[in-house]
């Protein structure tokens, strides 16, 4: 089941009004409720088959939790109070709990998704269970906090439910245990007031005009211009590379902007994962605006573990590179992907060279520097191949100073360029230039806005609500040609 279809528009309102209906005998039957919904919505989405590979998971983590948090002090005789139990067999045991659970989950994802791309095509599932990566990754952060002792579960803690929340089980955001178990004990979860119901409505209203009318014509151009690239002149070439800079952009943040609304009609608030990053002035910035749950959990799971920035700063730029190959190898397998992950690592190693001197530039010259960095390596993340990549960008800077060709955008908005011919047929040359400008220039304004997702902030304005339940309209008279959300593949 994907957000922009009508089959989520009725399962929505039924899980939170069965949900909320159930709150009101008790918590726990709530917490019952929820987590069926979320199973229900990943079956119709992912499937029984994967349903059963993540169920599989979720009791490996479950059984290594009951390990890793099982009861470490003992009272001290005469009542003086606990000690902790420094038993090196218990931690050796805990260690191994560890490696043995993380191990499952890497190497469940790692034969779901890495199989083909490591033996080279020769042997592939031909399949893997939908959100794997965003699973995987959550259950890691689990086993990590347990570990560590920044979670330990109580009464009500659902581990079922953290794992098949359903506004995030398919493409997140990764939720840290901390930033989800308190609200199930907080006052506001299944008790949302008012403003948080008009929040929450203007947030998914806002998430699928993202999506359905702005990425998914941004898509079309896209596509059409990487299915051509023999024809395209520089600045075609160039309108292809920030139609995908947007389109993933308001694809994603459209993705969490309807999770965030969902949660919120349930009395939960999901972590901001964007906050304006094509306004980064660095790349170092953009990465903290950018898939902020992302990059919280590789920092602490893997630049911290690795040593981070306290061994030196050759040791610190390696493990900065290992970060970021590791990030592009989760997001694809496939050497574009780890050539994108590449850029972006050294991108951060240069501009940590760089030092000081880097601030000294003016802003909008770090901003230009710092928007083109991020289209390039965009082109990696989308090419089909590395000689595919590298043709785009040679027709970027070789090919003729053609203006972009009409069939490039021919099919954007194109049900409603139909309409508007019919009214105004002497205007038949200007509706396609028309629609395609002010594609290009809302999707602009829309990524370079501040701020983070409207459920994340109060209640809208009766006009911006207005606007919003227009949009939601004109998005739902388009669900029939939708596209998934891009970072569902993940």
């Amino acid at each position: 089941m994907v957000f922009q279809s009508f089959g989520f528009l009725a399962f929505l309102p039924v899980a939170a009004g069965v949900c909320l209906s159930a709150a009101r005998r008790s918590r726990p039957a709530a917490v019952r409720c929820l987590t069926a919904a979320g199973l229900v919505f990943y079956a119709a989405g992912g499937g029984w088959g994967a349903l059963l590979v993540l169920a599989a998971g979720l009791a490996v983590s479950a059984a290594a939790v009951r390990v890793l948090t099982a009861e470490d002090v003992r009272a001290l005789p005469g009542g003086g109070g606990p000690r902790t139990r420094g038993d090196a067999r218990s931690a050796a045991r805990r260690r191994l709990c560890l490696v043995l659970a993380a191990a499952w989950h890497i190497g469940v994802l790692t034969a779901f998704k890495y199989t083909g791309f490591l033996t080279g095509g020769r042997i592939s599932p031909g399949w893997a269970p939908l959100g794997l990566s965003f699973f995987t990754f959550q259950q890691l952060w689990l086993l990590k906090e347990a570990y560590t002792g920044g979670f330990r579960p109580g009464p009500g803690d659902s581990l079922a439910l953290y794992a098949f929340f359903f506004p995030t089980v398919v493409s997140g955001p990764i939720l840290k245990p901390q930033a989800f178990f308190p609200q199930l004990h907080g006052e506001g979860a299944f008790r949302p007031g008012g403003r948080d119901l008009a929040a929450g409505l203007y947030a998914i209203a806002a998430g699928t005009a993202k999506k359905v009318l702005l990425a998914d014509n941004l898509g079309t151009v896209v596509d059409s211009g990487w299915e051509h690239l023999d024809q395209l002149s520089a600045p075609a070439a160039w309108l292809v590379i920030l139609g995908y800079t947007l389109q993933l952009y308001l694809d994603f943040s459209g993705y969490c902007d309807i999770a965030a609304g969902a949660a919120r009609l349930l009395g939960f608030r999901l972590p901001a994962n964007f906050d304006a990053p094509y306004r980064s002035l660095s790349i170092n910035e953009f990465w903290k605006r950018w898939h902020i749950t992302l990059t919280s959990f590789l920092r602490e799971c893997l630049y911290f573990p690795l040593g981070g920035s306290r061994k030196g700063t050759g040791r610190t730029y390696l493990h900065i590179l290992i970060v970021f190959l590791v990030s592009g190898l989760w997001h694809g397998a496939g050497w574009t992907f780890l050539i994108w992950g590449g850029l972006h690592g050294l991108g951060q190693i240069a501009e940590r060279a760089w030092g000081a001197g880097r601030e000294r530039v003016p802003g909008p010259l770090r901003w230009a520097m710092t928007f083109l960095f991020v289209n390039i390596a965009w082109v990696f993340f989308r090419a089909p191949d590395v000689p595919g990549a590298l043709a785009l960008l040679r027709a970027a800077v070789s090919a003729g100073l053609d203006p972009p060709a009409a069939w490039l955008t021919a099919d954007v908005f194109a049900k409603e360029a139909e309409g508007l011919v019919i009214l105004l047929p002497g205007a038949r040359h200007w509706i396609g230039k028309a629609l395609s400008g002010g594609l290009f220039g809302v999707s602009l304004i829309a990524a370079l806005r501040p701020g983070t997702g409207r459920a994340e902030g109060p209640a809208p304005s009766a006009w911006g609500a207005a606007a919003m339940a227009l949009l939601a309209a004109w998005s739902i008279l388009s669900f029939t040609s939708v596209a998934t959300f891009i970072y569902s593949n993940f």
